[in-house]
Order: structure tokens, then C-alpha cells, then sequence
């Protein structure tokens, strides 16, 4: 069931996104991300042969979801660079570094959204600004809906899954060692993969 397009199980065409079943106003408000239960992470290609994955241990967000307009949904996420793990440590340190993202100079990476649409289903998409080492892109991020719950605790959840690619040399990420056999040690290419748990605000 989409967070903003259900639709009747009678429907035989696509409900429009204007189409909005009132019942959805109870997800209508402002979510707070739960780092606990939500995950951001990417995959580098590496040496040309395989994928390293990475994640970040540290980081907040909040959310602003309109149940009855999904444009006037909204999404901040700060992320602490040096909380970047591989699972090697040496390479988290050389992450850190000069080379890469100079975690010293700049500590945080932010997106904050500037657009939201609702795309049918359970699919939505979300674009916005993301800023590493001080350059600020356009990014947009496509969404899916994985439902809403109240946990044990009381508390109201929504979660989202979500996936882009980047090109890391447009935030001035282009350090690279050549192969001897040909191409680099590291892809320019980035995807990202955003699992998202949030909490509905008291």
C-alpha cells in the first residue's frame, strides 16, 4: 500500500497521486529517523573486479511527510564522516584522509530536500542537495514505501528504501591509482542505499 496513493482493491487502472485515501492523514506530520534501525550506505566497485560496501555509523534526519500532497514532503539527513565504516580499518582511515574526505575540514555530509513526487504505488521520489567537502549537487533519490507500524514501545513508524548513483568526482572526490592491466583502483560511480526507519514526532 502506497503511503499516498492507495489504492481500492475494486481499481482496475492506476490511482493518480492527486487521489489520496483520507485514511492517510493519519501518517500526515514530522518523523524523526531512527539511526538505531535505519542504515545509509554505498558500494564502490573496486580494482574493477568487485564491490566494496561501506555504511556510516552516525547520523540524524528528520522527515515531513503530507499525506494529503506528497510535494510538500520534506527530508534532511547530516551525516558524520567520520563514522564511515568498510570494515577494514585502514581504509576507513584512508576515507578519512586527505585524499578522500578530509574529515578534519569537513565533518558532515547533509542532503536536504528541495522536491518530493509521488511516482504510483509504493514508489516515490525525492530530490534535493547534497553537500561533501564543501560542494553542494543535486541529488535524487528513488523511494519505496515499506509500510507504517506502531512497535511495542508506542511508538508510530514509517520506513522507506531508498537507491542513487553518483558520480563522486562531482563533489571533487577524483583521487584514483591506474591498473596495471588498465582502468582504476577505485570507481567513479557510487551507489547509495538508504533504509530508512523514522518516528512519528509527539
Amino acid at each position: 500500500m502506497g503511503i499516498f496513493g492507495r489504492k481500492n482493491t475494486t481499481e482496475t487502472t492506476a490511482t493518480t497521486a492527486a487521489a489520496v485515501n483520507p485514511d492517510l492523514a493519519a501518517l500526515t506530520g514530522d518523523y524523526t529517523i531512527d539511526p538505531a534501525h535505519s542504515t545509509i550506505g554505498f558500494v564502490a566497485r573496486h580494482a574493477m573486479v568487485t564491490n566494496v560496501k561501506g555504511h556510516f555509523n552516525e547520523f540524524t534526519g528528520s522527515l515531513h511527510l503530507d499525506g494529503a500532497d506528497p510535494a510538500r514532503s520534506t527530508a534532511t539527513i547530516d551525516v558524520t564522516m567520520d563514522s564511515i565504516d568498510t570494515g577494514s580499518a585502514d581504509r576507513d582511515g584512508h576515507l578519512k584522509g586527505s585524499d578522500f574526505f578530509k574529515t578534519d575540514e569537513f565533518p558532515a555530509m547533509t542532503f536536504r530536500s528541495t522536491s518530493a513526487q509521488a511516482l504510483g504505488g509504493d514508489d516515490y521520489r525525492i530530490t534535493g542537495d547534497l553537500s561533501i567537502l564543501g560542494v553542494t549537487k543535486p541529488l535524487t533519490i528513488d523511494l519505496e514505501f515499506n509500510g507504517a507500524a506502531t512497535d511495542p514501545f508506542g511508538n508510530e513508524r514509517v520506513g522507506f528504501e531508498g537507491k542513487a548513483e553518483i558520480l563522486r568526482s562531482d563533489w571533487g572526490l577524483t583521487w584514483n591509482a591506474a591498473l596495471e592491466t588498465g582502468g582504476v583502483l577505485v570507481s567513479d560511480k557510487i551507489k547509495l542505499n538508504f533504509d530508512i526507519s523514522a518516528i512519528k514526532n509527539a
